[in-house]
Order: structure tokens, then C-alpha cells, then sequence
């Protein structure tokens, strides 16, 4: 299917389905507590919207246009939008004019969570088997947009039933924009959206009691081990969602082991703002990437993403959400 006819589709669909005020209840007795059902199809489909525009490459049309749409929706959903928009500078000093995208619920209340994914792709594909596609962008559907779609089916739940505690929903910029493996003499490059929002938050002073990162969090067959740096900063939020898991049905999705450690966007609010952050992030031990084969290829398109994934890690995240105090 072309990103065009996807595109249609997401325009004729999004407005019917998104604007249910059906989200499903299931009521845990152990502690009575009513947990919104988390719906795949909903979130599937904002992804789908998300990879219909194109590579989301900053200094593209599709980028402008997808963080347009990113934001509208939280806006739907009655979020508190902020969008901190600035220029960034690449490993190579390519200027990109970048958005993070904030949304915030019931900002007064002073208890809250932070759930955040990067929006961006990446503009190599430096992993394809065919070289020839290696200065190519990348749809990046489990990438990017994946985790963005489980963020907006949340924020749809949180706007038919509130949790007791205040949450914000950041889509992060420029999360990908790393050197690439062609480029043998450069590093670094990694998490520029991050970095800045932790080093300017759009909020002096901002607090959060824990965050919570989603990356690569919708593929079929996904494992999520746990991350070193999550285990290092944050360890009893491991446990709580790794626990949540389990108690949602969900635990042969997160792997009660330990996995590799990741430069990601959680280690950078961690480093700047001391906010103990998790990532649920696609682990495979047995790959020399550790991730799927598909990463940073042309193959990381709608075909790899799963609504069973998506279902897994939503309702485990809803669980945690809908249990806080």
C-alpha cells in the first residue's frame, strides 16, 4: 500500500475512530481499580497516519506536516500543547529546524508522569543490505512512529477517563539524526531533541516522579528485556512495569532479564533533570545489532508492525498509569 492511499485512509478513518468516547473498562479485583482497555486498532492506525506522510526527516514537507498532525491530536484529546521549536545542529553541522512536541494533562496537578518517544526518522538507511540505499530515509514505522501511536491512543484514554495523576506526553525530536555506519570518521549526533528539552524544559523547574520511554515498542515478536541504564536510574519502575505486565498477561513480551544498555533519549532527561527514567525498548540477544533486522533499513515499514505489540505494551502502561496515587 502507498504512503498516498495510507494517507486517505487516515483522513477518512482518524475523525470516526478517534473521536469514540467508548474506551473499554477492565476492572482488576486485587485492587479494585477500573483500568481502561487499551485499543490496538486505534493506535495501529495513528501509526499508519504517522508513516502516510513519509520519512518524518527534519527540513522535510513530511515532517512539518506530521508534527502538525501530532499535535493536533493531543490538542483533540484536550492536552495542553507547547510546541518548543528551535534549530539544532547534526554530527556534521547540518542545521535542522526541529519541534518537540508537549502535551500536558491537567497540568495543576503537581504529582505527574512523563511518557515520551522520539517522532523523527532516520535519514540513512546504513543498515539495508543493499548499499545502494544506505543515504535513503527510512519509513520507520517501528522506529518512531509506533511508540508515538501507543503515546496517542493513551493520551485518547486519559481524555475519557483521568488518572489521579497528572501525565505529559512529549514526542521528541531529532532522536535520530546519528552519524551512520558509512561515515567512518564521525560520531555522536544521537538525541539533539532530548537534550535540548531536558536542557530547556518548557516548564521551569519542571518535576516528574518517573518517565517512562517507548522506542521500537510495536513490532511483531518484540521482547523487551531490561535495559542496563533503566536498571541503574530507575529500577523500581522496571519492576512496577515489569510487574504490570505480568498481571496484564503481558509478561512474554517483557523479559524478566536483564538486557543491553542503549544511548536513547531517557539518559538524557536523567542527566539534566534527575528525572529517574525507564525505556522499553526491542531487545534481541542473539542479533549483532541487538535489535531486529530490519532496523535502519528500508524494511521498517507497516509490515513489521503488530497490533498485538501495541496492545501489549498500551495496556501494560495503562495499568501502571490507572494504579498510581
Amino acid at each position: 500500500m502507498t504512503n498516498k492511499l495510507l494517507f486517505i485512509i487516515c483522513v477518512l478513518l482518524t475523525g470516526f475512530s478517534c473521536k469514540q468516547n467508548t474506551a473499554g473498562i477492565v476492572k482488576h479485583e486485587t485492587k479494585m481499580t477500573e483500568i481502561p482497555s487499551f485499543n490496538p486498532d486505534s493506535a495501529y492506525q495513528y501509526t499508519a497516519c504517522q508513516v502516510a506522510f513519509g520519512p518524518r526527516v527534519p527540513n522535510t514537507e513530511a515532517h512539518r506536516q506530521c508534527g502538525s498532525y501530532l499535535s493536533g491530536e493531543l490538542k483533540r484529546f484536550g492536552a495542553d500543547v507547547t510546541e518548543q521549536e528551535t534549530v539544532l545542529h547534526t554530527y556534521s553541522n547540518i542545521a535542522l529546524f526541529t519541534k518537540n512536541i508537549i502535551g500536558s494533562f491537567h497540568p495543576e496537578n503537581k504529582n505527574r508522569i512523563l511518557l515520551f518517544a522520539h517522532w523523527d526518522s532516520r535519514p540513512f538507511a546504513d543498515h539495508d543490505p543493499n548499499p545502494e540505499n544506505h543515504h535513503k530515509p527510512i519509513d520507520g514505522a517501528n522506529d518512531g512512529a509506533g511508540a508515538c501511536g501507543i503515546l496517542l491512543e493513551i493520551a485518547r484514554q486519559i481524555s475519557v477517563k483521568q488518572p489521579s495523576v497528572g501525565i505529559d506526553i512529549i514526542f521528541f525530536d531529532a532522536e535520530d539524526w546519528g552519524a551512520p555506519e558509512f561515515d567512518i570518521n564521525a560520531n555522536g549526533g544521537w538525541c539533539l531533541g532530548s537534550k535540548y528539552w531536558a536542557q530547556h524544559p518548557h516548564i521551569d523547574g519542571y518535576k516528574a516522579r518517573y518517565g517512562i520511554l517507548l522506542d521500537m515498542a510495536s513490532a511483531k515478536d518484540a521482547l523487551f528485556y531490561k535495559e542496563y541504564y533503566s536498571n541503574m536510574y530507575a529500577g523500581n519502575i522496571v519492576k512496577k512495569v515489569w510487574e504490570a505486565a505480568q498481571i496484564e498477561g503481558y509478561g512474554s513480551f517483557f523479559i524478566d532479564r536483564a538486557g543491553g544498555g542503549i544511548q536513547d533519549d531517557h539518559i538524557e532527561v536523567y542527566k539534566y533533570l534527575k528525572i529517574p527514567c525507564i525505556d522499553i525498548i526491542q531487545f534481541d540477544p542473539n542479533s549483532s545489532t541487538s535489535f531486529a533486522p530490519y532496523w535502519h533499513t528500508l524494511d521498517d515499514n507497516m509490515d513489521n508492525v503488530s497490533k498485538h505489540t501495541l496492545k501489549a505494551v498500551g495496556q501494560t502502561l495503562l495499568y501502571v498509569l490507572y494504579n498510581e496515587k
